[in-house]
């Protein structure tokens, strides 16, 4: 009987990193993707300049795009976008990471399935586990925002927004943002 070698996150320290891929490990597996495509790119800006928008008005936390998060020795990933609080900023950064979860986690799917799986379920799991309070996926294929929301330590769909439909989130109070802004390519 062979024994799987989990991958830790001090092994990630021995992948490249100007390869073009981006390496995560999910319960000690080694997720290897891509670097994102433009459209991903656009997608992700447009999200990101609606929310600075919106952190202006109500400078209530911050945004930071692609940080790493460490949440244990067999689980680091690479959110697209995250959102913590003004309270609790200091309490959740460690050596220029996160290491406990943000409040809120952005993941804009890439095209692939594999992709898709990792969002999805993979990451969806994770920060459930470790206490991410919203997840959205946001989803340029069919131009839709799913918002799952913490449920004891299971994010569960708790809206779909699409087309012109206006997006409102529990952790962002206040924000009012038209699904198809996110979309503008």
């Amino acid at each position: 009987m062979s024994t799987k070698h989990l991958i830790t996150v001090a092994d990630l320290d021995n992948y490249p990193d100007d390869d073009g891929n981006r390496y995560e490990v999910i319960e000690g597996e080694l997720l290897v993707s891509r670097a994102p495509g433009i459209p991903h790119q656009l997608v992700l800006l447009n999200l990101q300049v609606a929310l600075s928008k919106y952190l202006t008005k109500d400078p209530i936390g911050r945004i930071v795009p692609g940080p790493g998060a460490v949440f244990s020795l067999f689980d680091a990933v690479i959110p697209d976008l995250v959102f913590v609080t003004n309270e609790r900023w200091t309490q959740i950064i460690a050596d220029d990471r996160f290491v406990a979860a943000p409040d809120l986690v952005f993941e804009v799917v890439s095209p692939c399935r594999e992709n898709r799986r990792r969002d999805v379920d993979l990451k969806r799991r994770l920060y459930g586990k470790y206490g991410v309070r919203e997840y959205w996926i946001v989803d340029p294929e069919d131009r839709s925002v799913g918002i799952y929301q913490l449920e004891g330590t299971n994010l569960e769909l708790a809206e779909s927004f699409k087309d012109n439909d206006e997006i409102h989130s529990t952790v962002l109070p206040g924000l009012s943002l038209m699904t198809s802004a996110i979309f503008i390519l």
